[in-house]
């Protein structure tokens, strides 16, 4: 079943209100990893699909069920290149929190992938790195992200998985 999705303009306003929502909630002084707290994150990356260079843009929403335990939803936007890609991903990661300023988390996902004009796809993985703190309410993360495609064929993929490096900003709302 293909599903088509809107226009890169109703993407951006999706990606837009989900970042000012995330900013509007309030949690009560939690820890940034406790149990009951919402985060926001941004990122910004880099890849290549059919020879066409993206830049990726996305953001996402977290709550942590318990402490250290979140499940969250992140929501790309793959642009500069034809065709146009959008990617959905809930995930669920837990960060170890310890007494230094170096938090690791581990984490795992699903990811669904619109492709205009092609058959979507999808992919599961999993990603483990470290937040470290930048200021009151905000944490770099940094790490390594793997992925599967799932119902993959190498005719039709370069590859049926990918490793490679994320970093991304963290903020604890």
């Amino acid at each position: 079943m293909k599903i088509n999705l809107p226009g890169a303009g109703v993407v951006h306003n999706i990606l837009a209100l989900v970042t000012v929502l995330s900013i509007s909630i309030s949690t009560a002084q939690a820890g940034p990893f406790d149990q009951g707290n919402t985060s926001g994150n941004i990122s910004l990356g880099s890849g290549q699909f059919f020879n066409e260079n993206y830049l990726i843009i996305g953001a996402g929403i977290g709550h942590y069920l318990l402490d250290g335990f979140e499940v969250g939803l992140d929501i790309d936007y793959w642009s500069g290149g034809s065709p146009s890609i959008y990617e959905i991903t809930p995930k669920i990661t837990y960060v170890f929190e310890n007494s230094s300023n170096i938090n690791p988390y581990l984490g795992m996902f699903y990811n669904r992938t619109f492709i205009d004009d092609l058959e979507d796809s999808n992919a599961t993985g999993y990603r483990a790195g470290v937040y470290m703190p930048t200021g009151r309410r905000m944490y770099w993360g940094i790490g390594i992200v793997h992925t599967e495609l799932q119902d993959c064929t190498d005719s039709a993929f370069v590859d049926c998985s990918d490793t490679y490096s994320e970093v991304s900003l963290i903020f604890s709302l």
